[in-house]
Parts: structure tokens; sequence; C-alpha cells
């Protein structure tokens, strides 16, 4: 039997709601207009005869392992995963770091709250696929704006099967990771599956441990062929002739760190993770690169007997993952951090020079006046302390573990160093032709700081890392 609701809409004076121009009526008159809507409820509670809402709900469950529970809206894949839940500072680059392998097994979460407003192209990815577990942010764009874009961020990931959840506290999980550290977390859509079981899925699983570069790295080797276009050239010093042939270790690697390195006139043929050390020798490299990579160096044992057997034997050049790597083939230790550097407010310290460079504009290591020079596609500063200049950088970071100087034999330089908790973030042994950054120099989609600054100034020119790594493997060239 049909139940009718009926609702009184009292408008009091409607005439100052609905025309501004009318005269108003005498105050002691009253309109009253009274609307009945009938309802039909059905059998299980829910309305018959209205179309389906034009509107997402709550759908989702981001379940962490101490315990609390995020409710939240779906995009892109459904089902459940788990993963290690990480913070990304980045306000721009969101497609970026969803194809960057070093983020295989985690949760990115975007500090930024407005995701997804330019969509998606396909000239961006840094490589063949997204990696991570699942994507979690504040606010998903409801339309798409940029002259490149060929899709919406939430198509993209549902054809890639990536989990996404939006309109969640994102700054309330940020300081809870911020301040207990990098947690468990499992994301689920399945009605089926209760709170309880989703805990203890993210209390029994470990990313501490787990080889994460097999499942990223190619399973052949292969000579990369594309050409850097102009507008992402940033090699100023421009090329000297000579041709560099570099090995290039696929623990992860991002495709413009190859571009960088061919746009110093190296001719790049990247190898598996496993392939063996006297194979790279039997190519008569002229420098071996370790590129960046996701996961825990001490899970890799087979990585790092790599990178020893080619120590001392030709130049070679650590990033992310592989600075890690040379960290422990040198006999040193790495530890885990607690929530990671991933993205935007990193300020690291050139030792040599004394330059600090850092991953975003930061409030909290900018005491002085900041006075800053126009360059396309480059955040840069100078900073004034009394009658003195500091060169400010912009750099980008991404990873969860550090190398421990302490444990570096004698010998060992350390180059950079990050100026919020004093972490190892580059590496020097000269006698060995070493060279590591723990950031990445690449830094697509930017910033570009570690490319060359000598158009600025020679005084504070940077020695650009990929044009330093062509010098030291031209002097061993000369020198044998």
């Amino acid at each position: 039997m049909a139940a009718t609701k009926a609702f009184n809409f009292a408008l009091q004076n409607p005439s100052t709601c609905f025309s501004a121009k009318r005269a108003r009526a005498p105050s002691n008159l009253h309109q009253v207009f009274t609307v009945k809507c009938s309802v039909l409820p059905a059998s299980d509670g829910a309305a018959t005869g209205l179309v389906e809402r034009p509107w997402n709900v709550s759908n989702a469950r981001l379940v962490l392992e101490d315990g609390s529970i995020w409710r939240a809206k779906s995009f892109g894949a459904s089902g459940t995963q788990v993963g290690e839940v990480v913070f990304n500072t980045s306000l721009t680059g969101y497609q970026e770091i969803l194809t960057d392998p070093s983020y295989a097994g985690q949760f990115v979460l975007m500090t930024n709250p407005h995701i997804g407003n330019t969509g998606v192209n396909f000239d961006d990815e840094e490589s063949r696929q997204c990696f991570l577990a699942g994507l979690v942010i504040r606010s998903l764009s409801i339309s798409t704006s940029n002259w490149r874009c060929a899709e919406t961020l939430g198509d993209y990931l549902a054809e890639r099967n990536i989990m996404g959840i939006y309109e969640v506290d994102t700054r309330a999980i940020t300081r809870r990771l911020r301040n207990d550290g990098s947690l468990i977390g499992v994301l689920s859509t399945e009605e089926s599956k209760t709170d309880k079981e989703l805990l203890e899925m993210s209390c029994s699983w470990n990313i501490v441990g787990v080889d994460l570069i097999s499942p990223v790295s190619c399973k052949e080797p292969y000579e990369w062929v594309d050409t850097t276009e102009s507008e992402w050239e940033f090699n100023s010093y421009g090329r000297d002739g000579e041709t560099y042939r570099v090995i290039a270790y696929d623990f992860g690697i991002k495709h413009n760190i190859l571009r960088r390195l061919a746009s110093y006139g190296c001719k790049i043929t990247v190898v598996p993770s496993t392939w063996p050390a006297s194979e790279t020798l039997k190519m008569k490299p002229d420098g071996v690169l370790f590129s960046n990579g996701p996961g825990d160096p001490s899970a890799v044992p087979y990585a790092v007997e790599t990178v020893k057997g080619l120590l001392g034997k030709v130049p070679v050049f650590g990033i992310c993952m592989g600075h890690q790597l040379l960290g422990q083939a040198l006999g040193g230790k790495t530890f885990k951090m607690k929530f990671g550097h991933h993205g935007g407010n990193h300020p690291v310290r050139n030792m040599r020079n004394g330059h600090v460079e850092i991953s975003a504009q930061n409030p909290d290591v900018l005491p002085h006046q900041v006075v800053p020079c126009s360059r396309q596609y480059l955040p840069l500063y100078f900073v004034c302390f009394g009658t003195n200049f500091t060169l400010i950088f912009i750099l980008l970071q991404n990873h969860n573990y550090a190398v421990d100087p302490a444990t570096l034999p004698k010998g060992v330089e350390v180059t950079h160093v990050n100026l919020n908790d004093g972490t190892c973030a580059g590496l020097a042994f000269p006698s060995l032709n070493i060279m590591s950054l723990q950031y990445h120099p690449e830094a697509s989609p930017g910033p570009h700081d570690s490319d060359s600054e000598a158009d600025i100034t020679d005084k504070y020119d940077l020695a650009a890392v990929f044009k330093e790594f062509t010098e030291l493997m031209k002097s061993v060239k000369q020198h044998t």
C-alpha cells in the first residue's frame, strides 16, 4: 500500500526570492506554497521509478594496519589491493608518478588536493605501464582542460587495472604517516569483505625484504633509440662529438633518464636487473648506469653482487636504487626511513660547492630574501644572506631507503646531504670512478636543476650530473 509523505515548504515574501524589481508585498500579507510529494517504497526500502544517482557514493575503504578505516569514493579499477601507503608532495606530474616503477607495491597519496584537471596523455609516461598499487587523492577533477589531453585520469587507471579513491581526508592521513611512519594498507571496493578481514590483510603483508625489482625490469636487453625532442632538451653545453657506449641496468628505469643520457651523446643498451657483470664487460662499455627502482636494496643481493663485479673496471653512475646498491657494494649499509622522501620539499646541499638544491619551494629552509630568476621550465632562486648569495636549485625525491655514510669505507666522499634529516643524498669514490645520487637528476616533468646552468653564470654552474658522467667516461677513455 502506497505511503504518502507530505513536505511543506513555506516561502514568505516570495517576491524577494524571485524578482528583485517587484514591489514588496505588505508586511502583514503572507503567500504560502505547499508541495506534496508521493514516494512509493520498494520492498527492499529503495525507491522505485527513480533514475540512478548522477553522483558517486562512498563505495570504497582504505584500511590501514593501525586499525584506522577511511571511507572514500572509488575511480579507476575495482577490487581489493594491498600496498604500502606513502605521501607525495608534488604539485604536478601525477602521470609521471603513476608510471614511475619506483612506486611498485605502494599506494601513492597526493598531498595536492586537486588531481586530474589536465587529464593524461601518452607523451609523459615514464615507463611502459603503471606499476603503483593505487592512487589516493582528495578531489578528482570533474573535467579536463589541456591541449594534450587524450583521456581522463579515471579511464586511464581503469584501462590499466589501477585502483584509485577520492573524497578522503588526505591531510589527516598524511599527518598520520608523518607521525607514525609509512603504513601498510588495503584498498577495497568489495562490500563482501569485512573491515576485520581487510585489517588482517594489512597486518599480514610486509614490503620489507620483497624483491620488487624483478617484476618491473625488462626481460631482454634492448637498444634505446628514441630521440630527445627539442622541448625536453636541456643539454646547453652541446655535444663534443664523442659517442659513449653506456650499459643501463634496468632496476625500474625511467624513460627520461635514458633521454638525458642520449642528449649527451650516449649510445645506450638497457639490460635486465639480473644481467651478469661478466656479460656487461664483454660489451666493452664506456660506462654503466645503475637506475632507480622500487623497494628494499637488501632484498636484491644478486644486484649488489653485479655492482661489485663492475666496480673499478668501468665508470659507474647510480641513481636512487642504484645509489643504494652502490652503497652496499662498497661495504656500507642501508636502512628504511620513517616515511621516505617523495616529491615536493626536500632541500639537498651540494657539499662540493655549498649550493642548496631543493625539490620544491620550502619556506622552512629559506629564512632570508629569495629572488627568483626566470628560465623556462626551471624554478631557480638566489637566497640572500647579507651580502652573500646562495644558489637554490630544484630537484626531485622518491625513495624509502637511505645509505648510512658512517658504514662506508675510507675514500668514499659524501657529495650531497638532505637538509631535512641529514641523510646521504650523493656519493663519489674518485679512485674507482664512482658517482651516485639519491634523488632524480632527470626530474621530468621537472624541475631540471641538475642540468647545466652555464647559461646563468659559470660561477654558479652546478656541474650537470649527466655532463659530469660523460666527462668521467671521457677522462677514463683517454687514459686507457
